[in-house]
């Protein structure tokens, strides 16, 4: 998406429009396929850079506002991103993901049917930076790291299975490259092997649900997005 499409005039309502969950320490946005959260080597805007504005905005807040980034979803995926709007839920937020003290529940849609409806999937990953894409490896390779997820078929179109997926690492491409590893493919994922790519350059892999202690309290938080606007989508909402 280009500058314009995330920092034009409009841009403080098509944010709060997808403001999932908010407080006075986090907030969290339902991100589209293809927006980028945080800045790299392309220069287009970014998800973040639109949510400061938001917060400058809506609050009417002088000079730099503060925003932490504790996580991050690939840019082709949508879904659940949390922010931190203070410097404490970032530093408590950050250690709620390296502790794994977070349920993180996906949805992919795909190509095939897995071996069955629903069950486990353990496989070694080792990141080729380079390509920026992951690869299963056999266990004990130097530099794999074991990658965890559980699944279930939650639906089907004539064309797609839609898979709920729960995350119990947080490995680079993790649901991309192991389902990948089975010969099963993300609609619109070209780089992990699907045979077309997605309007808009997207797939469909979407960060559904997540459920956490909240780092300043301690309550337990749990927040949905609803899936982009799609036809395989649709069926699912």
């Amino acid at each position: 998406m280009g500058r314009m499409g995330l920092m034009g005039k409009n841009n403080t309502q098509q944010i709060a429009d997808r403001v999932l969950y908010e407080d006075n320490h986090i907030i969290a946005i339902n991100k589209l396929p293809s927006e980028i959260v945080q800045g790299d080597l392309t220069g287009d805007a970014t998800l973040g850079d639109a949510v400061k504005q938001y917060l400058k905005i809506t609050y009417n807040k002088p000079g730099n506002v503060y925003l932490g980034i504790p996580h991050r979803l690939d840019r082709p995926t949508s879904g659940i991103v949390l922010f931190a709007k203070t410097e404490k839920a970032l530093s408590r937020l950050g250690n709620i993901f390296r502790e794994r003290e977070i349920k993180k529940i996906y949805w992919a849609a795909v190509d095939k049917v897995p071996p069955e409806p629903e069950g486990d999937l353990t496989h070694y990953l080792l990141r080729n930076r380079q390509k920026n894409k992951s690869f299963s490896v056999p266990a004990g390779k130097k530099g794999a790291k074991k990658a965890e997820l559980s699944y279930r078929l939650i639906g089907a179109t004539k064309s797609f299975y839609v898979l709920e997926i729960e995350l119990h690492t947080g490995r680079h491409h993790q649901i991309r490259a192991q389902f990948a590893a089975l010969g099963i493919y993300i609609k619109g994922d070209l780089k992990y092997g699907a045979n077309r790519s997605n309007v808009g350059g997207g797939i469909h892999l979407h960060a559904r649900k997540v459920a956490f202690k909240h780092p300043v309290g301690g309550k337990v938080v749990e927040i949905t997005a609803p899936p982009p606007a799609d036809p395989v989508w649709d069926n699912f909402r």
